[in-house]
């Protein structure tokens, strides 16, 4: 009997996607279903991208370099500047197809196969896929609701090393809890890498959302631990260009940035109107950002007030991102989201969430956790809230 490879059998389903068949049959149903599963934003792409899109005039969409055009790379490294970072070249970033690739390409730069990478759980659950596409073992540390996902103890994290532990992973702002981790914490994740002769992944792709007058530290302000950090960006949600698929990998090591290139050599390039649509995207003036996190920040708000009014039901504030834990009174929260789409509607229409569990790589710990993204405007917003909670109020009736 023929077989597929140990890969392809071990490679897991999204957590955000893999309700999606019971979403569709809602839909047939005649439900409305509203998405707070997956981080698509409803904010509009700013309009430099979209003109710099509609003005194409090239009679050849070619290849461009295996690291990106030179022109972006250069705007990138600007942006970077701009941020307050140490002096960032275009020679330390390389574009990739998406943020996805990037960790990829980290991985396979960085880890041999079996090696680990050791990440705070909850954690983008995608890290998942893409280190056993890349051959490598996820080591998790628990964070916890009840400090609001903070880092876990250095000393902690430091239990959790073996000879094969080769990085550290996060994402700040993170994905799924909204944590945003302090310069102390970053600064003490550097010394931790280097200290043990680690790389010092960090996903930034959420860095323009901030709230309550909180600042992004990013791990390319440490330059005495230049040669461990790798920082990993997109413009997915910087810019609401989610399609686009264009990501960078940043870093000063120059020795990731020549295997990142030849690994992006082996895929030729990365899309070409997905870069000028980015390069343009470069000249969004700041209003812009500031709307979308005015935008945020009232909706972070209502979501969070609003599911802390129901019982049972509990939501720390998250301080970055636009995505939110939430503790729910029931047994199996994957089990309920999809009783949700399959038997429940209310003034018709139903919420499909993500259960938190896929967000964990030890069993049950998320067991009674959904993530939900604030990605809907505050009146769909409010309407899903309260289905969710007559949803609740119907499912622990039964």
């Amino acid at each position: 009997m023929i077989t597929l490879s140990e890969k392809a059998r071990t490679m897991p389903a999204s957590p955000m996607r893999k309700l999606v068949p019971y979403a569709e049959e809602a839909k047939k149903r005649g439900v409305k279903v509203y998405h707070l599963n997956i981080g698509q934003p409803d904010i509009e792409t700013p309009r430099e991208a979209l003109d710099a899109i509609a003005a194409m005039r090239e009679p050849i969409i070619y290849y461009t370099h295996s690291a990106g055009k030179e022109s972006y790379r250069r705007g990138l490294a600007e942006y970077y500047n701009g941020l307050g970072i140490p002096p960032i070249t275009y020679e330390d970033v390389l574009v990739t197809t998406g943020g996805s690739e990037a960790i990829v390409f980290a991985f396979m730069a960085c880890l041999d196969p079996g090696d680990e990478v050791l990440i705070p759980e909850p954690f983008y659950a995608n890290y998942n896929g893409f280190a056993v596409e890349a051959g490598v073992k996820v080591v998790t540390v628990g964070s916890t609701i009840d400090n609001d996902f903070a880092l876990p103890p250095i000393p902690e994290m430091e239990r959790a090393l073996t000879d094969r532990t080769r990085a550290i992973l996060i994402c700040n702002p993170n994905n799924p809890t909204g944590y945003l981790y302090s310069e102390e914490e970053i600064r003490e994740l550097g010394r931790m890498a280097a200290r043990h002769d680690m790389f010092l992944i960090v996903d930034e792709v959420y860095r323009e959302f901030c709230y309550d007058g909180a600042s992004h530290f990013s791990a390319l302000n440490l330059v005495e631990q230049a040669d461990n950090v790798v920082m990993i960006d997109s413009i997915s949600k910087r810019y609401s260009m989610c399609g686009a698929r264009l990501g960078a990998i940043v870093t000063r090591n120059r020795d990731i940035i020549d295997a990142a290139l030849r690994l992006g050599q082996a895929r030729l390039c990365p899309p070409f109107v997905a870069q000028v649509a980015a390069e343009a995207a470069l000249r969004t003036p700041q209003s812009y950002f500031d709307r979308v996190k005015e935008e945020y920040t009232a909706r972070r708000n209502l979501l969070v007030s609003e599911l802390n009014k129901i019982d049972g039901v509990r939501c720390p504030m998250p301080r970055g991102a636009f995505y939110a834990i939430a503790e729910l009174p029931v047994d199996n929260a994957e089990e309920f989201a999809r009783w949700m789409l399959e038997k429940f509607s209310f003034e018709g229409a139903t919420v499909m969430l993500a259960p938190a569990s896929g967000f964990y790589a030890t069993g049950a710990s998320g067991a009674k956790q959904v993530r939900i993204a604030y990605v809907l405007n505050k009146e769909d917003l409010t309407k899903a809230v309260k289905c969710l909670e007559m949803g609740l109020k119907e499912y622990n009736r039964r």
